[in-house]
């Protein structure tokens, strides 16, 4: 079976539709990463089949979890979760952004080939960053500790927004130590086609939400 039809396959898997047109972008987005990381070390994982399934099915098994139209990815690396969510969900507005000035010249160059038309870049430490509008959804899958993440990225959730950690065993003690600006609304447990190991997300709200 070649990439296109374990993308396919992938995506019925996590019972979600994804347009053919989409799923070749992403497959021209895994090609890009392949491309840039003998230079930029974009990502430790370098096998195509299993970047299809660690990389891009890993970032799709969200979507369903996403809320409102602004998403901020934080720590956005080669761009995962957010580019492949960007391209699966054009109606969305994304911000991919991420501190290193390498990271984000790739970032800006898949933007730029990929022509996903809802996705800026922005080269910046998130706790230095402010926006004018926050983001209804701040999701990553970079950070070490999800109280670290709340920390740095807290104040850019809007206040009816949603957290979105995602991880691979469940955090229990991680989430032990979660500020007390918010609250655990629940720990998904995902199913990755292909990918045999644990993957959960843990969804944070402000604590004054009542639901």
């Amino acid at each position: 079976m070649n990439l296109a039809d374990i993308l396919a396959e992938g995506i019925a898997g996590l019972g979600l539709a994804v347009p053919p047109a989409a799923q070749q972008r992403m497959l021209d987005y895994l090609a890009l990463v392949a491309k840039w990381n003998r230079a930029y070390n974009l990502t430790a994982v370098r096998e195509p089949g299993k970047m299809l399934t660690h990389h891009l099915l890993d970032s799709l098994a969200v979507m369903p979890h996403l809320h409102g139209p602004r998403v901020l990815d934080v720590g956005s690396g080669a761009g995962l979760p957010g580019l492949p969510l960007a391209l699966a969900r054009p109606e969305l507005q994304f911000t991919l952004l991420d501190a290193s000035d390498k990271k984000t010249s790739f970032l800006r160059q898949a933007v730029i080939e990929l022509q996903p038309g809802n996705v800026e870049v922005v080269c910046a430490r998130v706790e230095a960053w402010l926006t004018p509008v926050p983001f209804d959804t701040v999701i990553s899958r970079a950070f070490a500790e999800i109280a670290d993440f709340v920390d740095v990225a807290g104040s850019l959730c809007a206040s009816d927004g949603v957290m979105i950690a995602m991880k691979g065993l469940h955090p229990a003690a991680e989430l032990e130590r979660l500020p007390h600006p918010f609250r655990l609304q629940a720990v998904v447990a995902l199913a990755v086609p292909g990918l045999d190991a644990q993957r959960h997300i843990a969804l944070l709200q402000p604590a004054h939400q009542t639901a």
